[in-house]
């Protein structure tokens, strides 16, 4: 029973954290920064910190900004080596029949996963999106429920998907607040950036059926630091986008949801990530790759295993405030069992100013450990006996 409740206040805990943090009584008096879009939000990636919002609960059609879910579980596929960037993929007759945005992909041809990634980041083919999710899941239909069972994981109560697409359907929705959750947890994945940053390329490069591909997020030119992610139109959604953009230390993203033209979207972007980029500056307290803590487990190979953020601890300031100091936590969550891999949640690093919480970041492992074997455990004891003995 203790340990059937100890996994629920885990649970709570973690849901909580992958919210966006509160915003501040000063910020709700930020100006008004979005004129055509229905619903909008901005928050930085690396603090949680959500800087501006308009009704970003309310529920619409996601249109192809349904691909950031897509795409999550693609780098996650990716991550767990399921799936690699060199791997064919053999496209299906209904995979090939998408209508909509696509990269005209004829059943029976085979395409790279790599190739395949970059028509879904670049040019939002419909065809390579359900052509991935049948290689992933066996079915879209599975891959479907996946992406929902994605969005309960991450604490999404206002998201459910009916296709990986974004194309119309019945019960398809989403909100700014989701997709900016969602676009978070797919940043985790740096190489990601890779892909949703190109302005242009080409797929099947030097054959008669060689196809350009260009990207429908134009800001990847005109804006600086931009890097993705997705845009999004249909005719009931109108214009969309979930976009990325980095400077220094901190990692912007904005949303918009049901913009009247093209161009109005991406002035409601460029408002928003202007506001947040001109009136805040990122204090960066450690980078994801700093070892923060060494944990020994006596049953574990390698016995003592490093930890680290998740990602890097940035904590935002107004640039009209002054530095301040921060103090830091590192809080360990209850021993798992082995074997680990590497990634797996072994606590938290908590920053406080002021007595409160700023910031909190898990704990991730740097490595996969595995069970010690009869012969390394017997090594260790013998060698804490002989060291015991000389002392």
């Amino acid at each position: 029973m203790q340990k059937l409740i100890g996994s629920i206040l885990i649970l709570m805990v973690t849901l909580s954290i992958l919210q966006p943090a509160s915003i501040k009584a000063e910020e709700k008096s930020a100006p008004d920064l979005v004129d055509s879009a229905k619903s909008a939000i901005l928050l930085e990636k690396n603090s949680g910190m959500m800087l501006y919002e308009k009704d970003a609960h309310q529920e619409l059609p996601p249109a192809s900004m349904t691909k950031v879910m897509t795409l999550l579980l693609i780098m996650e596929a990716l991550e767990k080596e399921n799936i690699s960037l060199e791997e064919k993929v053999r496209i299906s007759e209904h995979a090939a029949s998408m209508g909509g945005s696509q990269i005209f992909l004829e059943a029976g041809e085979e395409m790279t996963v790599q190739d395949l990634l970059k028509g879904i980041a670049v040019a939002s083919g419909n065809d390579a999106s359900v052509a991935m999710a049948e290689r992933i899941a066996g079915s879209e239909k599975e891959f479907v429920n996946q992406m929902n069972k994605k969005a309960q994981d991450l604490g999404l109560k206002n998201t459910h998907f009916e296709n990986p697409t974004g194309l119309p359907a019945k019960g398809h929705y989403s909100t700014a607040h989701d997709m900016a959750v969602m676009a978070r947890e797919l940043l985790l994945h740096d190489e990601v950036t890779q892909y949703t940053s190109i302005y242009d390329d080409y797929l099947r490069k030097g054959k008669d059926n060689e196809f350009w591909l260009v990207t429908t997020n134009k800001l990847i030119k005109s804006y600086p630091g931009m890097d993705g992610l997705k845009t999004g139109y249909t005719s009931e959604a109108k214009y969309c986008l979930t976009a990325s953009a980095k400077r220094d230390d901190m990692h912007m993203i904005a949303v918009v949801m049901g913009a009247e033209t093209p161009k109005d979207r991406n002035s409601d972007i460029t408002s928003l990530l202007d506001y947040g980029f001109g009136q805040y500056e990122g204090v960066k307290l450690y980078d994801k790759k700093d070892t923060l803590k060494t944990m020994k487990l006596t049953r574990g190979q390698p016995e003592n295993i490093k930890l680290s953020p998740e990602k890097d601890v940035v904590i935002l300031k107004k640039k009209s405030e002054k530095e301040q100091a921060y103090d830091t936590k590192i809080k360990l969550v209850e021993q798992k069992e082995l074997p680990l891999s590497r990634g797996d949640h072994m606590g938290w690093v908590i920053v406080e100013k002021d007595g409160k919480e700023v910031a909190k970041v898990r704990l991730e492992t740097k490595e996969k450990v595995e069970k010690a074997s009869f012969i390394n455990l017997w090594e260790r004891s013998w060698r804490n006996l002989t060291s015991f003995q000389r002392f």
